[in-house]
């Protein structure tokens, strides 16, 4: 029988080599033993030192060193709870207001646009003022307050008038808060490289595609047997409370203090500069790059059951597959702009989408759904995480601004997601709206590269 031997580590070889062999009378004197025991553990630290230097750099390759720094880790894991609200009510919101409230579709569709307006306005005005006070705390902490009012008098008091309240004042605060985290982690990159800020907003990002990953099932598992959805409004409270907690215990006090803004703006001046000419060509770049994951939300359901031939439970796993390949594709489109730049990446990204909005118009079989998630993960991911650190930086010096950005992107790519679709269907069928969407796309890349072109020259 042949046993089998661990190679030895040199230290240790070294070490059972001296062990074995005969001791030898001392003929250099105390003195000199002295000297070898202290080379030899020169030599065994810096053996050590190397060792943790090629595990830190194997460790710095997974979790990049940006992901350390307290205050984003503290955003990371707020923006998780964050998105998790969102994720345990937006699959149910509309059975809650019309089926279980009674309210009509043209009220819930009035309600959905007065709420999403008011999420803009309110995301400037509270990003202004983070500006100002040159910090950010105080501010998501009263957003959070704002969500467990919201999220709970929905729950606690479940009538039609109670959920329109909510809708047009709570919760659009509460959701001022996803601009303000990132306006908080923005700060903290005070100082970093672009490449830097593009990682950091990039890991943030991931946390709420993450959250939609795990969690929609999750509280569709847990509600399978009850009579009601409205307890996913209860959960959604309870993750505003863990959210507040995070802000409150975990996020570094003042951590953007250094990025108050030397002349402040007021209210009116700050709705001025986010509408002004230079920054609304961005945003509208931008915005016909993004309102193709509006669209792709409204189509994929509609050509799964209709020219695929698929079944809604099929909708579900081709969403949940996607939001999970962009969580890793986020990752991976960060480093690729460190080396190709983030406009680059984008355009890249945008294509690779407008390749899978094209191909999903002519989708005839539930199999050609599957086969394109990959294509699907790859673009959305690129498209979801790098308008980000665009948007922040066409107003850099004011964290909180800037951020706001964010929250006027998607309420314009939202609109222009519904004209293209009204548009398309009316001329066309669906499969013929995707090939529109990818168009509109396309058409948004174009516009910003013409930007940035003309800033250049």
């Amino acid at each position: 029988m042949q046993v089998l031997r661990l190679r030895p580590s040199p230290a240790s070889a070294c070490l059972s080599i001296a062990a074995s062999r005969p001791a030898r009378p001392n003929s250099h004197g105390p003195s000199h033993n002295r000297n070898i025991t202290e080379t030899w553990r020169k030599t065994r630290g810096a053996g050590c030192e190397a060792g943790l230097r090629l595990i830190d750099d194997r460790m710095s390759r997974l979790f990049p060193d940006v992901f350390r720094n307290p205050a984003i880790r503290a955003c990371m894991i707020a923006i998780f709870t964050f998105g998790m609200a969102g994720a345990m009510t937006a699959p149910y919101r509309s059975i809650i207001g019309i089926r279980e409230l009674g309210l009509s579709d043209g009220l819930y569709s009035f309600l959905s646009f007065v709420s999403a307006a008011v999420n803009v306005v309110i995301s400037i005005l509270l990003g202004n003022l983070a500006d100002r006070l040159g910090e950010y705390r105080s501010t998501m902490i009263g957003a959070c307050l704002f969500g467990i009012v919201g999220y709970g008098m929905v729950y606690a008091f479940p009538t039609a008038a109670v959920f329109v309240i909510s809708g047009l004042l709570p919760l659009p605060i509460y959701g001022a808060l996803n601009s303000l985290l990132f306006a908080n982690a923005r700060a903290a990159m005070h100082g970093m490289s672009r490449s830097d800020m593009v990682t950091a907003n990039s890991g943030v990002r991931a946390m709420i595609s993450l959250s939609w990953v795990l969690i929609p099932g999750i509280t569709g598992l847990l509600l399978s047997g009850a009579s009601s959805m409205l307890p996913a409004y209860l959960f959604a409270a309870i993750s505003c409370l863990l959210c507040q907690g995070i802000i409150v215990f975990a996020l570094p006090r003042r951590a953007a203090t250094e990025m108050a803004a030397v002349h402040h703006l007021t209210y009116l001046g700050a709705l001025r500069q986010v509408v002004s000419p230079r920054i609304s060509a961005h945003i509208c770049g931008v915005a016909l790059i993004t309102s193709t994951l509006h669209l792709n939300d409204a189509l994929l359901p509609l050509i799964a059951t209709g020219a695929a031939h698929g079944r809604l439970s099929d909708v579900g796993i081709l969403v949940g597959i996607v939001a999970l390949l962009e969580v890793v594709f986020i990752i991976i489109w960060s480093r690729i702009a460190r080396k190709t730049g983030q406009m680059t990446a984008l355009a890249a990204g945008t294509i690779i989408y407008a390749v899978f909005l094209s191909l999903l118009g002519f989708a005839s079989e539930p199999w050609h759904l599957y086969a394109l998630t990959l294509l699907a993960g790859i673009g959305a991911a690129a498209i979801i995480s790098f308008p980000i650190t665009y948007l922040q930086d066409l107003i850099a010096d004011r964290p909180g601004l800037g951020s706001a950005l964010i929250s006027v992107n998607i309420f314009a790519s939202a609109g222009i997601g519904a004209l293209v679709f009204a548009a398309g269907t009316y001329v066309t069928g669906y499969s013929g709206t995707a090939i529109l969407s990818a168009v509109t796309g396309l058409s948004g890349i174009t516009l910003l590269g013409l930007l940035q072109k003309r800033s250049a020259h």
